[in-house]
């Protein structure tokens, strides 16, 4: 059974920063994609990030050139670091990762933007 536990979710206020962080049960070379989901209230859940194990991240529009996703596979850990966040980024953020049979999901962790 795969775990993924996020951590680093909290209330910021608007243009600040805040790091996600995601820890894996397992190996995270034996995933073909880790990624960063979120949902607002009474909104779908919408890919923010994604990293694979060859190719450039892929973002969101509306976080391009203000979150940044890294793999660390040392410890088994993708973070996403959060700059410039506003409003509109207040959600719960989820970890995600795909092997060839299923996606793992995270509990989920709150980040709230407000002043």
């Amino acid at each position: 059974q795969v775990q993924l536990v996020e951590s680093g979710g909290g209330l910021v206020q608007p243009g600040g920063s805040l790091r996600l962080s995601c820890a894996a049960s397992r190996t995270i070379f034996t995933f073909n994609v880790m990624a960063w989901y979120r949902q607002a209230p009474g909104k779908q859940r919408e890919l923010v990030a994604a990293i694979t194990s060859s190719g450039p991240p892929n973002y969101a529009d509306s976080v391009k050139g203000r979150f940044t996703i890294a793999s660390d596979n040392t410890k088994n850990t993708v973070d996403l670091q959060m700059n410039s966040l506003k409003p509109d980024d207040t959600a719960v953020y989820y970890c995600n990762a795909a092997d060839m049979w299923r996606h793992y999901w995270g509990q989920g962790t709150q980040v709230t933007v407000s002043s």
